[in-house]
C-alpha cells in the first residue's frame, strides 16, 4: 500500500502540465477624471467622465486543467500585447513548470526586438505553478512577508485647478497621504523639467512633511541636461531625500553619466527603470551608476528576470526597489529579502489610481486608500497571484481576442 501511494504521488507530481492554448484579450476601461493620449502610452488628470483606456488580459491553459491568468495594470497595450503574441507561439506544447527553460527561450527570441513581451507570459507561468502547488507566488520564492510598507507615488504635475498644479498642491497631497498612514511619498514633477520649479516643489514638500515621511523625487528623465540634474540634485541633498530617481534626459540608461552625477550629488540615485534585463541592471549596479536595483515584473522579464536582479543585488549588498503596483509586484517584493517600499502609483488628489483596474472579483486594490493605518498593504495569500479577475467584465468591454494554440 505504501509503495502504491508513493507511486501515485510521484505520478501526480510528475504531470507535464503542457501549455495548450494562450488567449490575449484587449478591452477598454473608463475611469472618471482620467484621460489618455491617442497612443495609449500614459494617463493624465482630466476632470470629467474620463476617456476610454485600453488594457489586455492573458490566460494560459494547460492540459492538466490549470489556467494562468494575468491582467497588467499598464497601458501601452499595442506594443506589449503584440510582443506577447509574438512569444506565445514558442510556449505552446511546452511544460508550464519549465520556467527557466522558457525564460531562456524567450530571451533568445527577443534579441533584436526587445523583451517587453516576456513579463506577462512569465507571470502567468508563476500563477500556474502556484495553483499547481496550492501556494502563493511569494511562498514559491521562499518569501515570508505577508504585508508590505507602501509609498504614495504621484501622477505627473498638471496645470489644472485642484490638480497637482503648484508647490502647495504637492505639499497638501503629501500631508493627506501621511494622514492616511503612508510612511513615504514620491513626487513626479512637471514634464517641462524646469530646474527652479522642480527644486521649489521638492523644498515645499520637504518643509511640510519631511520630519514625518521619507521623501523621494522622480524626474522621469524630464530634466534636460546633466547640469540641470546636478542643480535639482543639490535641492534633493538639502532636503535629505531618500532617493533621486531617473534624473535627466539620457533615458535613464547611461552608466558613465549617472556615476559622474554622484560626484556632485550625495542623495542616493535610483536608476534602471528603462533597462529591461538582469544583465543590464547588474551592469548598472557594478558600474556604480545606481545605489539601488530597479525591477518591474511587467517590463523586466517577468518574476523570473526580476528575481535574478534581486539575488544579484543582495549578493553585492544592495536593495531592490520594485517598480509600480499590482499583484505580481507585491509577490515579488514579498519574495525578496532586501527592499524598502511598495510603490502605489500613479496617485492624484482628484482621481482614482490610473493603475487600479476595475477587473478584480476579490477586493484587491491599489487605490489611494488601500493602505492600513500603518501604511502597509497585504500580499494576496491565495494560490498563484491570489487574485480573481472578472472575465465577464473583460469580455463585455472586449476590443480584440487572439488565441494561440
Amino acid at each position: 500500500m505504501i509503495d502504491a501511494i508513493e507511486i501515485n504521488h510521484r505520478g501526480s507530481m510528475a504531470a507535464a502540465h503542457i501549455i495548450t492554448k494562450i488567449e490575449l484579450t484587449s478591452f477598454t476601461i473608463t475611469v472618471p477624471n482620467i484621460g489618455t493620449d491617442p497612443a495609449g502610452a500614459g494617463i493624465r488628470y482630466l476632470p470629467g467622465k474620463g476617456e476610454p483606456q485600453v488594457r489586455f488580459a492573458l490566460r494560459m491553459h494547460t492540459d492538466s486543467g490549470f489556467v494562468g491568468e494575468y491582467v497588467p495594470n499598464r497601458s501601452r497595450v499595442k506594443a506589449v500585447m503584440g510582443a506577447c503574441e509574438f512569444l506565445a507561439h514558442k510556449l505552446i506544447g511546452q511544460s508550464a513548470l519549465h520556467r527557466e527553460k522558457l525564460y531562456r527561450s524567450m530571451r533568445l527570441a527577443t534579441k533584436h526586438v526587445g523583451e517587453i513581451g516576456i513579463g506577462a507570459l512569465d507571470i502567468c507561468l508563476w500563477d500556474i505553478a502556484g495553483k499547481i502547488h496550492d501556494q502563493p507566488i511569494y511562498a514559491l520564492l521562499g518569501g515570508h512577508k505577508t504585508r508590505l510598507p507602501a509609498y504614495a507615488s504621484t501622477l505627473g504635475g498638471d496645470r489644472l485647478k485642484k490638480g497637482l498644479s503648484s508647490n502647495k498642491a504637492y505639499a497638501d497631497f503629501a500631508e493627506q497621504c501621511f494622514e492616511l498612514g503612508y510612511p513615504a511619498f514620491k513626487m513626479h514633477g512637471w514634464s517641462e523639467g524646469d530646474v527652479l520649479e522642480e527644486s521649489a516643489m521638492i523644498e515645499a514638500v520637504a518643509e511640510r512633511v519631511g520630519d514625518d515621511m521619507h521623501i523621494m523625487y522622480d524626474s522621469s528623465c524630464h530634466l534636460k541636461t546633466f547640469h540641470d540634474a546636478v542643480q535639482v540634485g543639490l535641492a534633493c541633498d538639502d532636503c535629505d531625500l531618500f532617493w533621486y530617481e531617473d534624473p535627466y534626459a539620457d533615458g535613464g540608461v547611461s552608466q558613465f553619466g549617472h556615476k559622474s552625477l554622484k560626484n556632485f550629488v550625495k542623495t542616493p540615485l535610483l536608476v534602471g527603470e528603462h533597462v529591461h534585463t538582469p544583465e543590464a541592471t547588474t551592469d548598472l549596479m557594478l558600474a556604480g551608476a545606481t545605489d539601488f536595483a530597479r525591477a518591474d515584473p511587467d517590463y523586466d522579464c517577468g518574476i523570473t528576470g526580476c528575481y535574478k536582479v534581486a539575488v544579484a543585488a543582495e549578493a553585492i549588498g544592495m536593495d531592490t526597489e520594485v517598480h509600480s503596483c499590482g499583484p505580481a509586484m507585491r509577490h515579488l517584493m514579498a519574495g525578496i529579502q532586501k527592499s524598502n517600499f511598495y510603490e502605489i502609483n500613479l496617485l492624484h488628489p482628484q482621481m482614482s489610481n490610473g493603475w487600479h483596474l476595475p477587473v478584480y472579483t476579490c477586493g484587491y486594490s491599489d487605490d489611494l486608500d488601500c493602505v492600513d493605518d500603518e501604511g502597509y498593504v497585504p500580499v494576496p495569500d491565495g494560490p498563484g497571484l491570489g487574485v480573481g479577475y472578472d472575465f465577464d467584465y473583460i469580455n463585455k468591454h472586449k476590443i480584440d481576442h487572439v488565441v494561440i494554440k
